[in-house]
């Protein structure tokens, strides 16, 4: 009887033991969510006014030329989600790594490939098509030093897409892949450099 009294005592200290690591653990862990700065200040207008020029022109110059190539059911793929997204990096802020050349074509393009590339090999389950295409080209982009946020939907589209995407193969990646990047990496290297400001300047490296 004794016996089993000690036993549940330690039973218990253990218990009490497990119970006090987790907490520990879980207020250290709850305390890394906590707000460490201050939300910034607004950016200067003229910053917003180049930011809103740039995406602009270069969504309209995708889906224009779009529209006056419509001579296939392929034609206005030019214009991806994926870009808008891009579009907010490279004309929002211009200095940051996911923004440069290197970044915007072989982000994008990397994760093209690997999406088709997914697909293929994983044609009729969606669900662990897209886990894979998205982590997949993360990983690539990382390998490759090019991280462009927007690559993962890039990656992602060439699997969701639809039969529109998917027909067009690896030539996805080319179409409207490659060719809407280096537009918007135009109207980038136009829009970025008009500004008189001189920390406002594309690109920062090329490759």
């Amino acid at each position: 009887m004794l016996r089993f009294a000690k036993d549940n005592v330690v039973s218990y200290d253990a218990r009490l033991t497990v119970h006090a690591v987790v907490e520990s653990y879980m207020k250290y862990y709850l305390s890394r969510m906590r707000a460490k700065e201050a939300c910034p200040p607004r950016k200067p207008f003229s910053k917003i006014v180049w930011s809103w020029v740039g995406s602009f022109l270069g969504i309209f110059l995708i889906a224009s030329l779009g529209e006056l190539w419509s001579f296939n059911q392929h034609s206005m793929l030019f214009l991806i989600g994926s870009f808008g997204a891009s579009a907010v990096l490279i004309y929002g802020a211009p200095l940051a790594e996911f923004s440069q050349p290197r970044n915007l074509v072989g982000g994008h393009v990397f994760s093209a490939l690997v999406g088709v590339t997914v697909h293929i090999f994983v044609p009729d389950d969606l669900i662990l098509a897209s886990s894979l295409a998205v982590s997949l080209s993360i990983a690539t982009m990382h390998f490759t030093r090019t991280l462009h946020p927007p690559g993962g939907a890039t990656a992602l589209i060439a699997v969701i897409g639809g039969s529109h995407v998917q027909s067009l193969g690896y030539w996805y990646a080319l179409t409207p892949v490659l060719v809407g990047a280096l537009i918007m990496l135009m109207v980038a290297l136009f829009v970025n450099n008009m500004s008189g400001n001189p920390k406002r300047h594309y690109p920062v490296y090329w490759w």
